[in-house]
């Protein structure tokens, strides 16, 4: 079984419509006004906008978007008011807004008053690439900058957790890299066989693996005809885990601004779903990232205490 489209993700979202409470961080925003007003119309969420209020509605009133409905957290830390209704169970979602990614990730990762958990975070997003029909999973785009052998298998297993929640039982996963041979001079490479080793000796399960795999062997079967490489995961991976941040966010943005696609991402590894992609993504991207958000198993507090690697 393959990943859901994103009109699979909206039809399950209506017939589950529910008014989830989400917290928005930063909501001087008219894309994530605009976003928030078609889910709300949809009956998908409760929205409370976290921030300056005469701001919030002067934006709206700016770009005529209606916020009936709306409630308001006047604030200014807007961050740190949207984890408290997260923690305080108004809100179940939390949605970054006009605020900088240190901002939140700090609110996020405060000891005593964030939403951490153990796990790594990670930005997670699902790219449909509509014109190959293809779904994928993409880790970590936005946040760990360069992980640890340790981190990458953290992701990793969040990543196939996301892809459990989606309906993928036993999703593909290629650790990606430039080429599918291991080679001491590039660590990455070597950093995938051992991942894999790990994987064969039943240390992660849930999931095929498959690496080091360059972009074309985990993407097109023709290339693996042509490599004279097979396996579970050439051509049909579900699951791609980058080594570092560089990768993984020079080949999202390729595909974003080249492609033909749709995509909508969530932050992995908190204490609830995070809506969360770029500052400069439109109001379908925003919808798409709530429709996302909204098929995940949202885990209540309070939480155990647990230190984040």
């Amino acid at each position: 079984m393959s990943l859901p489209s994103f009109d699979d993700l909206f039809a399950d979202a209506d017939r589950h419509a529910s008014r989830v409470g989400v917290a928005v961080a930063g909501a001087d925003d008219n894309t994530v006004l605009a976003a928030l007003r078609l889910a709300v119309d949809r009956g998908w969420v409760e929205p409370f906008l976290c921030g300056d209020e005469s701001d919030i509605r002067g934006t709206a009133d700016t770009h005529a978007i209606s916020i009936d409905g709306f409630r308001f957290i006047g604030t200014t830390q807007p961050a740190h008011a949207a984890v408290a209704a997260v923690r305080d169970g108004r809100a179940r979602l939390l949605m970054k807004g006009r605020i900088a990614t240190p901002e939140l990730m700090s609110a996020v990762l405060a000891a005593d008053t964030g939403l951490r958990t153990g796990r790594v975070i990670c930005q997670t997003p699902l790219v449909e690439i509509v014109s190959a029909g293809r779904r994928l999973l993409m880790a970590d785009t936005g946040v760990c900058v360069q992980p640890t052998i340790e981190q990458r298998i953290d992701i990793l297993r969040s990543t196939v957790a996301l892809a459990h929640a989606l309906g993928v039982a036993q999703p593909r996963v290629a650790l990606m890299a430039a080429t599918e041979t291991p080679t001491v001079a590039m660590p990455d490479t070597i950093e995938a066989a051992e991942i894999v080793r790990r994987h064969h000796a039943g240390e992660i399960t849930g999931c095929q693996i498959q690496g080091p795999l360059s972009f074309d062997l985990a993407y097109a079967a023709e290339a693996g005809d042509r490599k004279r490489l097979a396996g579970p995961v050439v051509g049909a991976a579900d699951v791609m885990i980058f080594p570092n941040l560089t990768a993984a966010n020079l080949t999202i943005k390729a595909i974003m601004y080249t492609a033909p696609c749709r995509f909508g991402g969530v932050l992995s590894g908190a204490a609830c779903p995070v809506v969360f992609m770029s500052r400069a993504d439109n109001i379908e991207t925003r919808l798409h990232s709530l429709a996302l958000a909204l098929k995940l198993t949202v885990r209540p507090f309070p939480l155990p205490p647990a230190e984040v690697r």
